[in-house]
């Protein structure tokens, strides 16, 4: 085994040397050289995704036929008035582009045109609501 002394006698020739200067490549900042050492992501998007999973969404209620006849009654009325512009608040599913489910919103407008073609009412803010995804309408 090797001393101490011996150890450090096989650098002595370049130990004090002067630490060596590139000339074409210009000194690396510490912040460059400290971003070589930065933690790999290997799982980029993972995090993304676990929140993702984590949102909660709602299921569409499925109507029982007294609140469907309500809603059309109420479409009906809404329609014979059309001149008026009348103000509404809709309640109505949104469902979600990228899981099962949706979310419920609330809208408060004056209704332009009921298209029956398309099956949506469209608002004077240009807001249009599926009819099939009205949950309540409450008339002002």
């Amino acid at each position: 085994m090797q001393s101490n002394n011996e150890k450090d006698s096989r650098y002595t020739d370049i130990i004090d040397l002067p630490h060596h200067t590139s000339n074409k490549h210009p000194r690396m900042s510490a912040i460059a050289r400290a971003a070589q050492f930065s933690p790999f992501a290997a799982l980029t998007d993972y995090d993304a995704e676990i929140k993702e999973t984590a949102r909660l969404t709602d299921e569409k209620v499925e109507l029982d036929e007294d609140s469907v006849n309500d809603i059309n009654a109420k479409l009906h009325y809404i329609k014979d008035n059309i001149d008026e512009n009348p103000e509404i608040t809709v309640e109505y599913f949104v469902p979600d582009e990228k899981k099962a489910g949706g979310a419920y919103l609330t809208l408060n407008d004056r209704v332009r045109i009921i298209d029956e073609y398309e099956r949506e009412v469209v608002f004077i803010s240009g807001k249009r609501v599926i009819i099939d995804d009205i949950y309540k309408i409450f008339l002002r």
